[in-house]
């Protein structure tokens, strides 16, 4: 089948930076799923963003679609007819829906039932017809959360629309996009090429936007100049630009033709803690901050321009006389801020509502302090510092910093306690609560800000669940699952031996009042092990043994990764499978009693030579593990315990459990019942079972 390339590109004015590349992705998401919908196949898609473009080349598009057949079932035979013969109304109904008279149905059987049946050759539209409403449907299919009208247009998008082109290898496909005739013509770079760009064809995209129009359409392509830029401009000052992907993107959503330029700032500002110096350049400026070989802030700053100025000097001016204000600013506040103690704000924070069910910031902060007092005690601890800092954890959110610069929350507090001359341990919680703020990030260092950590996100978990607002499908507002990751994080990497459950329990005893208390505890247990079942898949282990060791769930998560690590291990030796498979005959033959067996086994019963060994290797076996599962070395007794597979076998292959005499059958029964509960102090090992 023949193929062109396809180009579509919207032009707009100035797209939202920061959700450019979502928008962008989304595009060809959306695209994509349409044409395969479609049956057009492609090659692959290229995708282009800049802020006033979003463009797409599909390459190697089929020209037409397919020609198909269209099998339908309709109403079985029964429902098609009456006893006269004559059609139904459902009958009737179908036939209409094929575009035919009823005689001209076939008869056919599904594999259920004969039914009436209809085949027709549909012949492939040509995909320039299609792709019009490719293109718009796919468009209003984008995540945008408010969408605007411009001039007296009843079409709306994220942002106004100014041309549209929709090239077919050299044709133009003709037709509206969101109300806007296509054409074949692009434009450049707002001020270096303003003019129009005409297209002849899709190999005519990008290089000439490129050469002519001042523009490098390709987001990740203009990333990565931007970073070598910044990198080049750093390594001329004999620094390191600490260059931040949250950041890069926005830049990369901003400009079109990047310049990278350094300028500079009065050292003095240097005295201000240095991430206050970064967070402003950042946040207000969108500059990239500069350190040296020990990691001290410099005196510097580079800027993406959006064009190549003929007097750089001037704009490096004009970057340096905007900023100057700014430090200036973040250093009265500073000083403000150093005016009052941390302790004496600690009143104010009953009139900033945490939550609206769940009280101020200082309720929360009485129920952080006496979960970080228990959590401490079951680690044994000292709780002094930690106290201290759960009483000092939000103060800072009261500060002139903080309300300038909200991602400096507790790494002011942590400042601040300092100046106040609280205990460096307290400082250093307050500033470690917050980690890890996102996945792969560090972990608190300290015993205070561990346990701090701990406390502050199990106390949210449990109030929100609490009022019945949990996580539901893909919102999750208050970042409940990432608290959750964060929980599970702390305790398995700085290997924490503590009781979840106990922890929530405890949680849930320092709140007045939670409607949704019931079953809440257990709630609470699942969600936050639903996480860990995530953790491991992407870790690459199999779902089976994440349930063999979730049947028999810990409650400490440090516990449940060694018994998971057992069992993978486990899973990996020759006896699993067979063992495996015995242990779910097991439980099914024991999940068919009334009653739970006897305790013991009465040896002068064991009449079987199979049963016999059976038995003596079991207690063997269980002498063997015991101070083995006691010290948890499930590893080590996971492979004693599968030196019972070939007695296991080879007592279902000779000896008959249900016999007919009660006391035999009973007695084999509370055999396998402590083969069951041996096994179930580490796993439910009959998960393993490869079928």
């Amino acid at each position: 089948m023949s193929t062109s390339d396809l180009l579509v590109e919207i032009g707009t004015e100035e797209l939202p930076p920061k959700a450019l590349l979502i928008l962008s992705n989304a595009f060809k998401q959306e695209v994509e799923h349409r044409l395969l919908e479609a049956k057009l196949n492609f090659s692959s898609i290229e995708t282009f963003a800049t802020p006033r473009r979003l463009a797409l080349k599909i390459l190697s598009l089929d020209e037409k679609q397919p020609d198909m057949q269209i099998d339908r079932f309709g109403p079985a035979l029964q429902a098609a007819f009456d006893d006269a013969g004559k059609p139904s109304k459902a009958a009737e109904g179908f036939a209409r829906s094929c575009g035919v008279e009823v005689h001209l149905l076939q008869k056919k059987n599904d594999g259920k039932a004969d039914k009436l049946f209809y085949s027709s050759n549909k012949t492939g539209e040509l995909t320039s017809t299609l792709i019009p409403d490719v293109i718009n449907h796919s468009l209003a299919a984008l995540p945008i959360p408010k969408r605007m009208r411009w001039g007296s247009s009843r079409e709306e998008f994220v942002r106004p629309v100014h041309w549209i082109v929709l090239l077919f290898g050299k044709e133009l496909i003709s037709g509206k996009i969101l109300g806007l005739p296509t054409s074949t013509s692009t434009y450049g770079h707002r001020f270096l090429h303003p003019e129009p760009i005409t297209l002849t064809s899709t190999n005519d995209y990008p290089a000439k936007l490129i050469k002519e129009g001042k523009v490098e359409p390709s987001f990740q392509i203009r990333k990565e100049l931007i970073r070598s830029q910044i990198i080049q401009e750093a390594n001329a000052k004999k620094a390191t630009a600490i260059i931040d992907d949250e950041l890069l993107d926005e830049v990369t959503g901003l400009v079109e033709w990047p310049v990278a330029l350094t300028g500079n700032f009065d050292p003095a500002f240097l005295d201000l803690p240095k991430e206050v110096l970064i967070s402003s350049l950042k946040i207000h400026q969108k500059y990239f901050s500069l350190i040296d070989k020990n990691k001290n802030l410099l005196p510097h700053f580079i800027t993406i321009s959006n064009l190549i100025s003929k007097d750089p000097e001037q704009v490096i001016k004009g970057n340096e006389k905007v900023i100057g204000p700014r430090l200036a600013d973040a250093a009265f506040f500073f000083d403000k801020d150093k005016n009052q103690k941390l302790d004496s704000t600690i009143d104010a924070l009953k009139r900033v509502v945490f939550q609206q069910s769940l009280g101020s910031l200082f309720d929360k902060t009485q129920r952080v302090k006496k979960l970080s007092a228990f959590i401490a005690e079951k680690l044994s601890l000292d709780s002094t510092p930690i106290v201290r800092a759960a009483e000092l954890a939000k103060c800072d959110l009261l500060s002139n910093m903080v309300g300038e610069f909200a991602d400096l929350q507790g790494v002011m507090g942590h400042y601040y306690a300092l100046h106040d001359g609280e205990d460096d341990k307290v400082a250093l919680a307050i500033e470690e609560q917050y980690l890890p703020r996102f996945a792969g990030d560090i972990l608190p260092s300290s015993e205070a800000g561990i346990v701090l950590a701990l406390a502050e996100r199990l106390d949210t978990i449990t109030g929100l669940f609490g009022i019945g607002q949990p996580p539901s499908g893909s919102k999750d507002p208050f970042a409940l699952r990432r608290a959750a990751l964060g929980i599970l994080r702390i305790i398995l990497e700085k290997e924490l031996a503590i009781d979840m459950l106990s922890c929530i329990n405890h949680a849930i005893s320092s709140f007045d009042s939670l409607p949704e208390k019931e079953n809440l505890a257990q709630n609470i247990m699942d969600f936050i092990f639903d996480r860990l079942r995530a953790h491991y898949a992407d870790l690459g282990v199999s779902t089976s043994i994440f349930q063999a060791v979730d049947a028999v769930r810990p409650n400490s998560p440090l516990t449940f990764n060694q018994q998971l690590q057992a069992v993978n291990h486990f899973s990996k030796l020759p006896e699993a499978e067979a063992l495996a498979s015995a242990n779910k005959r097991v439980a099914n033959i024991l999940s068919k009693l009334e009653t739970t067996p006897a305790a013991t086994v009465n040896d002068a019963l064991l009449s079987e030579p199979a049963e016999l060994n059976l038995y003596k290797k079991l207690q063997q076996v269980v002498k063997q593990t015991a101070p083995l599962i006691k010290n948890e070395q499930f590893k080590d007794a996971l492979s004693q315990m599968a030196l019972l597979q070939t007695p296991l076998d080879q007592f279902f292959e000779s000896v008959m459990v249900n016999t007919d005499d009660i006391k035999l059958k009973e007695n084999r029964q509370a055999l396998l019942h402590q083969i069951r509960q041996l096994f179930l102090q580490i796993a439910d090992i009959s998960f393993l079972r490869s079928s």
